[in-house]
């Protein structure tokens, strides 16, 4: 991905992460309470907001910095957006409990990205 691809992919993943957070505290917040998945949900939610603000640091270090890593990052970040945060919406409001062995991989991406972010950083 390049610079605008990460940023867009970032505002757009932005706009859901709004969506669903307030969704979810108005709307499904009964619902989640009795089925005890709260936590889950702000855990999810949560997530997304904090990968989204790595996805644009990435994107707007990009446009100075053009090491292949800043890109490795950007996709690590989506994919773990994607799997961690999406398994446990999945998990939340559609009761799949068999994603949930997606979630740890989504993690695991989260860490690629921010080690991917860290080594592009330094390489400038």
């Amino acid at each position: 991905m390049n610079s605008r691809t990460t940023i867009s992919i970032a505002a757009a993943l932005g706009i859901l992460a709004v969506g669903l957070g307030a969704f979810g505290a108005h709307a499904l917040k009964p619902m989640l309470i009795e089925s005890g998945k709260l936590d889950a949900y702000q855990t999810a939610v949560a997530y997304h907001f904090y990968h989204i603000f790595a996805l644009l640091a990435t994107g707007i270090l990009m446009n100075s910095n053009s090491d292949t890593k800043l890109r490795y990052a950007s996709i690590c970040f989506f994919t773990g957006i994607l799997l961690f945060s999406g398994s446990l919406y999945a998990i939340c409001l559609l009761d799949v409990k068999a994603i949930g062995m997606v979630t740890p991989v989504g993690g695991l991406f989260f860490m690629a990205g921010w080690l991917f972010l860290l080594i592009g950083a330094l390489k400038k």
